[in-house]
C-alpha cells in the first residue's frame, strides 16, 4: 500500500477534508499562516498533525510535521530541514518541497524572518544558506551553524507520527541527531561582522503577540 493511502486511511473524514483542499506547497503554508503560534503555555510540546487540527496552533517543528503530513497525503516525499545555531539561540524546522526541480520550504514562525522559501533554489544547501543572515542573537551575533540531511519521515509508520496522540520527542531526538552539514567554514568563524541595529529592529516584528502574563510551566 502507498504511503499516501496508508494517511488517508488513518484519518478522519474532517481531517481528509482539510488535507484535501491544501494541494500545493503554497496552500499549506497559508493554511500554517493562519494559525496562532503555539507559545507553549503549559510547558514544552511537539504535537502531531492530527493534535495541531485539534488545537489549532503550532510552533515550527509542529508546524513542519502538519506541512510534511499533507505533502504526503498527497504522493509528496515528507522531508524536514533541521537548523542548529550556537548555545543560547533556539533551532528551527522547516518542510522542504520541490517544484519543477527546484526546492523550497514551508515554514512557521513568528517572526518576520526565517519564513517560508520559495522554490527558487537548486540545491538543499542553497536553500539553507538562504537563512543564514537572518539567523541573529539579540546581541547582534550571527547563530546559524549547520543543517540536516534531508530527514525522510516515511522511514516512520505514519502511525508513529501523523496521528500520534503523544507529543513526539523522540522524533525531535532522531532529528537532532541525524546527519548536519556545518554552515560557517572554521577559520571563517572570527570574519563574522554583527548585524545591524536596523536588522536587531526587525527581529522585534511578530505576527502572534504573546500574551501579556505568559509563564511557561514544565
Amino acid at each position: 500500500m502507498r504511503y499516501s493511502d496508508r494517511i488517508r486511511r488513518l484519518l478522519t473524514s474532517p481531517e481528509r477534508r482539510v488535507f484535501e483542499k491544501l494541494r500545493t506547497p503554497q496552500k499549506v503554508q497559508g493554511y500554517l499562516d493562519k494559525l496562532p503560534i503555539n507559545f507553549e503555555l503549559d510547558g514544552e510540546t511537539y504535537m502531531s498533525p492530527r493534535a495541531v487540527l485539534a488545537a489549532k496552533t503550532a510552533h515550527c517543528m509542529e508546524g513542519a510535521l502538519f506541512a510534511a503530513a499533507v505533502l504526503a497525503y498527497h504522493g509528496k516525499r515528507p522531508l524536514l530541514l533541521d537548523f542548529r545555531t550556537i548555545p543560547g539561540d533556539e533551532d528551527h524546522v522547516v518542510t522542504l518541497f520541490t517544484q519543477n526541480g527546484h526546492w523550497g520550504a514551508i515554514s512557521k514562525t513568528n517572526h518576520a524572518i526565517l519564513r517560508y522559501r520559495e522554490p527558487v533554489y537548486k540545491s538543499v544547501r542553497e536553500l539553507a544558506m538562504s537563512f543564514f543572515h537572518e539567523y541573529l542573537m539579540w546581541d547582534g551575533r550571527k547563530s546559524l551553524r549547520s543543517y540536516s540531511k534531508p530527514f525522510d519521515l516515511s522511514k516512520y509508520t505514519p502511525e508513529k507520527w501523523v496521528t500520534a496522540e503523544r507529543d513526539l520527542f523522540w522524533l525531535v531526538e532522531a532529528l537532532d541527531a541525524s546527519h548536519h552539514f556545518p554552515i560557517v567554514p572554521k577559520k571563517n568563524l572570527r570574519f563574522l561582522r554583527k548585524a545591524y541595529d536596523v536588522e536587531l529592529r526587525a527581529m522585534k516584528i511578530v505576527e502572534w503577540k504573546q500574551p501579556k502574563h505568559f509563564k511557561r510551566r514544565g
